[in-house]
């Protein structure tokens, strides 16, 4: 083995290498088979924190690359996804040989708890489907992850409200300003922030430069797939609404362009979903 990963500990050759395999597991609480199907990624977790991303990587590589052809390894640095792998093999049987034989052997003194991961792999994704199947299964991971924030935000406004206090009488609800948006609610309701609102096929664009028009909108949301037409709303200027035929376009297209400079004085617009 390489310098940057002295510290692991090879499973030794054994007549009953799952017994101690299931015991080494069983030390950490968790057990080998968790009934997630079998697929060509491995999902490790148990890591040292401390390593460099690029060492890890580097040595995860050649542990696992004697189990079969790694397509790709995923290791990243945010605090969610610290001290957790994806190891992408071309095949399944090669992710089950690695899980049997690695599983609960150290690396960097920790342990490895391995088992297939919950979702394909982009690698995995592309090789099957091409490009155009990768790039709907982008689609479909943006749209789930903007509804769990949606939820998360809509469920954290509620535990900010305190038990066993009545709510203040609700105010005469406001209009929102512009065509096409809704009336707010009273105080006591809960409303998601914008940024976090569930994915819909219209577009809710703000903070437009007054010399926008719907020939430039056009341009711009019309590269996205469905498009259906951009809508200024009259009388209100830096506001405007982008609609597509499903929630797919709509999410490419506020991936693409939320943030984006517009204008001579080139503010970045706001881009979010319709509030429903």
């Amino acid at each position: 083995m390489g310098s940057s990963f002295q510290n692991f500990q090879r499973p030794q050759q054994t007549d009953q290498p799952l017994q101690l395999n299931v015991a080494n597991m069983a030390a950490l609480g968790a057990t080998p088979n968790t009934g997630i199907p079998p697929n060509p990624t491995v999902y490790v977790r148990n890591l040292e924190e401390r390593i460099k991303i690029e060492q890890l990587k580097e040595a995860l590589e050649e542990i696992f690359s004697e189990y079969g052809t790694v397509l790709e390894i995923v290791a990243k640095r945010n605090l969610k996804a610290k001290g957790q792998a994806f190891i992408v093999f071309d095949n399944i049987d090669s992710a089950a040989r690695a899980i049997d034989e690695i599983n609960g052997f150290e690396l960097f003194e920790k342990p490895m708890v391995l088992d297939y991961a919950k979702t394909r792999s982009d690698a995995t994704v592309f090789r099957e489907g091409g490009s155009d199947e990768l790039e709907a299964h982008k689609r479909r991971r943006l749209a789930e992850k903007e509804r769990k924030q949606a939820h998360e935000a809509l469920e954290a406004q509620k535990k900010l409200k305190r038990p066993g206090v009545a709510p203040e009488p609700a105010r005469p609800t406001k209009m929102a300003k512009g065509a096409g948006l809704k009336p707010t609610p009273g105080a006591a309701a809960a409303v998601i922030p914008d940024e976090y609102l569930p994915p819909n096929k219209v577009l809710f664009l703000r903070d437009l430069p007054d010399t926008v028009s719907q020939e430039s909108l056009s341009a711009v949301f019309g590269r996205f797939e469905g498009f259906q037409e951009a809508r200024l709303v009259p009388g209100r200027k830096g506001i405007a609404f982008v609609e597509y035929e499903s929630e797919a376009g709509a999410i490419s297209a506020k991936e693409a362009t939320s943030g984006m400079p517009m204008g001579d004085a080139g503010k970045p617009i706001r881009v979010t979903y319709q509030r429903q």
